[in-house]
């Protein structure tokens, strides 16, 4: 089976999926800019793993996301809604259901349900 990776903008992104995937999944960080150091060093620790995009819906996502499209064109797109505050402030419930719209569902770790008391 492939390994897998996830490419987020920051780190505050990766701690959201952090929490709602298993640990086999790796997710590493564009940390903003874009460069060609940097697009070789995110080339290196993918390797050959699969890999999925996931950007902010705003303009700065949008640019780092064409420039991986380029580097990675087999990437997997994965997107966030406008309005929410990039990846990190869009909804659990809504990145789950990204995250399985993507094919990725045996590697999400679904929260409890809420309960009453």
């Amino acid at each position: 089976m492939a390994e897998i990776t996830i490419i987020v903008e920051g780190k505050n992104d990766r701690g959201k999926l952090r929490r709602l995937l298993s640990p086999e999944i790796n997710i590493v960080c564009t940390f903003g800019s874009m460069s060609s150091l940097k697009l070789e060093q995110l080339r290196k620790q993918v390797g050959n793993d699969e890999v999925y995009l996931f950007m902010d819906n705003d303009s700065s996502g949008k640019k780092i996301r064409a420039i991986l499209r380029d580097a990675f064109p087999d990437a997997e797109q994965i997107y966030t809604r406008k309005g929410y505050a990039g990846v990190e402030g869009t909804p659990d419930e809504y990145v789950i259901a990204q995250l399985e719209k993507a094919g990725l569902e045996e590697f999400i770790m679904y929260p409890p349900p809420f309960s009453e008391l």
